[in-house]
């Protein structure tokens, strides 16, 4: 199969992830994706189907902070694919609600933590069992690679989405970080951990819930999901092992885009 990659995409049927398989699918991979809703993925695997011919995509309905489900996903995923190579945990909330942490009440606060960091908790373990299975070639480059979607220190700091999403997500890196500590410490070396952090993107989970003046900047300043996904395509085919946190762009150069684009904005006005 060459390069063919086997890439599984959890909250794949809408925003960043569904670009990141429409991305992998055009790069030749087989993809299997999930999300909340049977509607949102059929829907997905649809307009996947018709805009790249014969795809090889596959979906299914998954709540990741259900055990339960995710194992079901997780053997649905590796009877598609026949080995799994690139696993994204990709799936996340930004909450019902951007309020105070007083002002949210519990149904809001249990699904946002439960989607971020339990998910990725559950979603890591079903990968690295079914990675751990897999026999790879002796020297094989490609190897497998779990590339968990969290917080970064910066994207904390600019981030103004409620308490339940910045801690869970900055949970996220933890995990990354303690699971790649993990895996090495176990002599697990044939898998890679890795978090990823792709800045701004507009989705609905960075827009829900806005005033129209903030809306209005993050339509600015953020990245299409597209071009966002387009960044993190060659990062997340073509991982090196060394590399923990992989971004869409570096540091300094979100920042000054921001920046410029912010000053843009400004002398428009």
């Amino acid at each position: 199969m060459g390069d063919q990659l086997g890439i599984v995409i959890t909250g794949g049927s809408r925003g960043l992830g569904f670009e990141l398989a429409w991305a992998f699918l055009r790069a030749g991979d087989r993809v299997v994706i999930c999300g909340r809703s049977e509607t949102s993925v059929n829907k997905a695997l649809e307009r996947l189907s018709t805009t790249v011919t014969d795809a090889p995509v596959w979906g299914m309905a998954c709540d990741v902070a259900n055990p339960d489900e995710v194992s079901v996903f997780a053997g649905f995923a590796l009877a598609k694919l026949g080995c799994v190579d690139r696993w994204l945990n990709n799936a996340g909330s930004s909450g019902i609600r951007k309020r105070p942490l007083f002002d949210l009440d519990d149904a809001d606060i249990v699904q946002t933590v439960g989607t971020n960091l339990t998910g990725t908790l559950i979603a890591s373990r079903a990968a690295i069992r079914i990675m751990m299975s897999q026999e790879h070639e002796p020297g094989n480059a490609a190897g497998c690679h779990i590339f968990n979607f969290g917080f970064s220190p910066a994207g904390v700091r600019f981030s103004r989405s409620p308490l339940p999403h910045k801690a869970s997500k900055t949970g996220v890196a933890a995990v990354s970080r303690f699971l790649a500590e993990e895996l090495e410490r176990e002599g697990i070396r044939g898998i890679a951990v890795h978090e990823v952090s792709p800045g701004l993107v507009r989705t609905d989970l960075l827009l829900n819930d806005t005033d129209p003046v903030t809306r209005k900047f993050l339509e600015t300043v953020a990245d299409h999901p597209q071009t966002a996904a387009a960044l993190l395509l060659p990062k997340i085919r073509y991982p090196d092992k060394r590399s923990f946190l992989l971004r869409s762009r570096s540091l300094p150069v979100m920042i000054a885009r921001m920046v410029w684009l912010q000053l843009k904005r400004q002398l428009t006005a």
